[in-house]
């Protein structure tokens, strides 16, 4: 009688600490899959930032693009203007000497 008194207290005092165990870690897993949801959400934001900001960062590529180009052609431009201006100084130049040459032979006529 004592050995079945004792039998059924340490098979009562097992199971109470094995529901007690199953509790523990059932609660310990509950926390776990709360941490791993909130790191997969996380997860999905930071995608979502990462791929916002690699299609701005595409877009200011192309526009840097677009703007090299330009200035490009307004590099072109400025010197075909500085050929002009330069061709047009020559000519004005010679227009001046010419009036001055003229102006002495008209003095030289009066």
């Amino acid at each position: 009688m004592f050995w079945e008194w004792s039998l059924l207290t340490v098979i009562s005092i097992v199971a109470i600490y094995m529901f007690v165990q199953m509790f523990y870690f059932k609660s310990i897993t509950i926390k776990e899959q709360k941490s791993n949801d909130m790191m997969k959400l996380t997860l999905k934001e930071a995608e979502v930032l990462i791929r916002k900001y690699q299609i701005q960062l595409q877009r200011a590529l192309g526009n840097v693009d677009i703007l090299s180009e330009e200035v490009s052609r307004l590099r072109a431009e400025i010197k075909t203007l500085k050929q002009r201006n330069s061709q047009h100084r020559l000519s004005n130049d010679r227009l001046k000497t010419k009036i001055k040459e003229l102006e002495g032979r008209i003095d030289a006529l009066i």
